[in-house]
């Protein structure tokens, strides 16, 4: 599965009153890492920032002044995003801004040119109830480095997050089947009768299964109980 990171930074929080997107980035995941891969625009909103919105982004109004406007990327963002795993932090607030950019420009909705989309607030509110779960609190949890994120920017951040994904969903990649047909597996030595050799059993010690049980119940934490054994 093709997955994307998402991120935007906005004039202001409300898109519903007129606040536009100013910046957009994504990175994109194959087989949960880090292709190398992005997308990285700065967009003319064409009106200015909150005065808010720029303590959290810095992005001055007249840097943007002969930057694109969205009609102008909105055929290579669909391209870059099609078919894909959308992952956003606090995705309502991201999608909220891009609907209405799209629904401008008579381009439906994001979730109709995407195969999904997976907020990672959610999965951080199921996993840490009662912390702080802002894209810096989980680097500091996690151990992903944020030492450059000084303001907000769109793609630092979606490049964080895609690190921060893939520490809230570790040892699930023990658990996926590659679906592409290039990395389908090969039984070559399906036929080889083995009741020609003499196989021992060894059984396990009492430390491999107690490590076993404290493997099962932290995956079974990091699900939120959400395990079918």
């Amino acid at each position: 599965m093709r997955q994307i990171v998402l991120d935007t930074e906005t004039t202001g929080l409300s898109a519903e009153n007129g606040d536009r997107i100013i910046e957009i980035g994504c990175v994109e995941l194959l087989g949960r890492k880090i292709t190398g891969n992005h997308f990285h625009h700065y967009l003319n909103p064409q009106r200015d920032s909150h005065e808010d919105a720029l303590k959290v982004h810095g992005i001055s109004n007249e840097f943007l002044r002969d930057k694109p406007e969205f009609s102008v990327i909105a055929s290579d963002f669909l391209s870059f995003i099609a078919g894909a795993e959308i992952i956003i932090h606090n995705a309502s607030f991201d999608i909220g801004f891009l609907n209405k950019e799209l629904e401008r420009l008579n381009l439906g909705r994001l979730t109709e040119h995407v195969a999904g989309v997976t907020d990672t607030l959610s999965m951080a509110k199921e996993m840490f109830p009662g912390k702080r779960n802002s894209l810096d609190a989980l680097c500091d949890r996690l151990g992903v480095n944020n030492a450059a994120r000084t303001l907000h920017g769109a793609l630092l951040d979606a490049e964080l997050l895609a690190d921060v994904y893939i520490c809230l969903t570790r040892g699930q990649n023990a658990l996926l089947i590659q679906e592409d047909s290039q990395d389908q597996v090969h039984h070559e030595n399906a036929d080889i009768d083995l009741s020609q050799f003499d196989l021992p059993v060894i059984s396990s010690t009492e430390q491999e299964i107690k490590e076993h049980s404290n493997a099962m119940a932290t995956l079974s934490k990091s699900s939120g109980g959400h395990v079918v054994w």
